[in-house]
């Protein structure tokens, strides 16, 4: 298969690796093979659907470096599910009667789009495999090839996302500032809630990566500065079952030795007692596109903190999200050596007409390669059973709780 042009989207919410993800399949393309022309579909999925593209030209690819000090997106993302044929339709995507997946199909024909490049989590990914499949069901004989991107961490068969270590770093950063806060106020509670759905990955490294920084922190005791007032107490997150009770009357011991307590709390932790408890009330779930609850909504963080605050002891509370300044973050060096190297294996793939989402396979000993679109899935859990995880929790003195199982 001869690769003239090839198109690149961003989709899904922000994680701090698509501005170098963009730059770098277009640095890769203009290295190995410049005569490949490149567009770029704007606002993801929305983009292909409308036929919004830009053209990259030779001057964007002159340029194209500068992109790894941003974050976000040069092209833009949205939330379009191209299986929901309902909501393209009241979003004015697709006109009634039409199917988002032709529709994609048709306009990337019509560009002449050899290869579609989708930078995305475990929506935009999945979403991919089911347009891949139905570009090989109907004959189209166009190629996908997605490099994985999400803060979560929760893609099948990927071992580590784009991304996410950077946005672990960039949550410990703004822990470090909200911490201080302790000091407005006698016997504070403080929650940190972080990004992640139902994966506890990201809590669990913020929570290291916070913990190393107070590592390299002096102390002056004597004046009230000390680790234990700015130490992580707790870490909750979906995989493990959270004793209210007993954590309470740990935590209210801490309260009264130390003066305050802070919470590291995965977003998506809690939420089906949440969601419960809003059923029981008769209200509406909200929901997006793809069926996931809006966890942003719901605010898991100031129901914990309602739970906790009068059981430790609290006279003061404050929940603040670390999620969207983390995930607006430039790619740290890190995760750019990873998004360069899957980059080069992403374009090898477009190249030799393979189809599949390139990043370390977890199956395979972590090697990079184009994982089959029919092995890929979100909502992976993370794996609580890791050394550095179980060091975490017996260096903050917190048992571990039991495996949820869903």
């Amino acid at each position: 298969m001869s690769i003239k042009k090839v198109a690149l989207l961003t989709a899904g919410g922000l994680a701090p690796c698509l501005s170098s993800a963009v730059a770098a399949l277009i640095e890769e393309y203009s290295k190995v093979a410049p005569g490949v022309e490149i567009i770029a579909y704007r606002n993801g999925y929305r983009g292909l659907l409308l036929g919004d593209s830009i053209t990259i030209t030779p001057e964007i690819r002159s340029q194209v470096h500068l992109l790894h000090q941003f974050g976000g997106s040069p092209i833009g993302n949205s939330r379009v599910k191209l299986t929901n044929v309902e909501d393209c339709v009241a979003r004015g995507l697709v006109s009634p009667g039409q199917d988002p997946q032709q529709v994609a199909a048709e306009q990337l024909i019509r560009d002449g789009v050899d290869v579609l490049h989708t930078i995305g989590g475990d929506d935009t990914n999945t979403a991919a495999a089911d347009l891949a499949s139905y570009l090989a069901t109907n004959n189209y004989g166009l190629g996908v090839v997605g490099l994985p991107k999400t803060v979560d961490n929760d893609v099948y068969p990927i071992a580590q996302s784009l991304g996410a270590w950077t946005a672990a770093d960039e949550g410990a950063h703004h822990f470090s500032n909200i911490v201080s806060e302790h000091s407005s106020s006698p016997k504070m509670l403080i929650v940190h809630e972080v990004m992640g759905r139902h994966c506890g990955w990201l809590t669990a490294a913020t929570a290291v990566a916070y913990r190393k920084l107070l590592d390299e922190t002096s102390w002056i005791p004597e004046l009230g500065v000390s680790r234990q007032n700015r130490e992580v107490h707790a870490v909750y997150i979906p995989e493990l079952e959270i004793d209210l009770v007993a954590e309470a009357k740990r935590l209210s011991l801490v309260m009264q030795e130390v003066g305050n307590v802070n919470i590291f709390l995965s977003e998506g932790a809690g939420v089906d007692s949440i969601v419960a408890e809003m059923k029981s009330r008769g209200e509406e779930i909200p929901l997006d596109p793809f069926g996931h609850v809006k966890i942003d909504k719901i605010n898991p963080g100031a129901w914990f903190a309602d739970q906790f605050a009068p059981m430790v002891g609290a006279e003061k509370v404050l929940v603040q999200k670390s999620g969207y300044y983390s995930r607006s973050a430039p790619a740290n060096a890190k995760d750019q050596a990873l998004i360069r190297e899957c980059a080069v294996v992403a374009v090898q793939s477009a190249l030799a007409g393979i189809s599949g989402l390139v990043g370390q396979d977890e199956d395979q000993a972590n090697v990079i390669r184009a994982c089959e679109f029919d092995r890929v899935a979100g909502a992976k859990p993370f794996n609580t059973e890791q050394t550095w995880f179980a060091e975490l929790l017996s260096e903050i003195n917190q048992p571990k709780g039991l495996a949820v199982n869903h």
